[in-house]
């Protein structure tokens, strides 16, 4: 089984009961994450399927290095957030990491598109404005 497959599987069953800003199971966002990168290694696609992983549920990175290896682990701890870290230290730690910064590229494309939202508030606008900020500093 390939890398790729076993963080899908791995990610689909500890996301099993969660569902994203559009109610829809969340592991329609990680698909999509997935979808949105650009000439993906096995790496990537690992990364993006378990890039909330350690955010939002109880797995650990220890977890992910055991499973998955350390250069997996290492880009999702480089995309992961830390409590009272600034908005911009997180962005430079996503961008000091290839991998991480090119799932999060894709990771904030999908949530900008705020089409699959069923109602767009004030919100969802100013988050949208934020992540296209972001966006613009990891690819250049």
């Amino acid at each position: 089984m390939t890398l790729s497959t076993r963080a899908e599987l791995f990610a689909k069953s500890i996301h099993a009961n969660q569902v994203d800003k559009a109610g829809k199971p969340y592991s329609e966002h990680l698909q999509s994450v997935v979808n949105n990168l650009v000439e993906p290694s096995e790496e990537m696609v690992a990364v993006a399927w378990l890039h909330d992983s350690v955010e939002d549920t109880e797995s650990t990175f220890d977890d992910l290095t055991h499973y998955f290896g350390n250069t997996v682990s290492e880009a999702v701890c480089a995309i992961t957030k830390v409590d009272n870290e600034p908005y911009d230290k997180y962005l430079a730690r996503v961008k000091s990491n290839p991998i991480a910064r090119l799932v999060k590229i894709a990771d904030l494309t999908h949530n900008m598109d705020l089409s699959r939202l069923p109602v767009v508030t004030e919100r969802d606008l100013a988050r949208k404005e934020k992540y296209l900020k972001a966006k613009e500093f990891l690819e250049n």
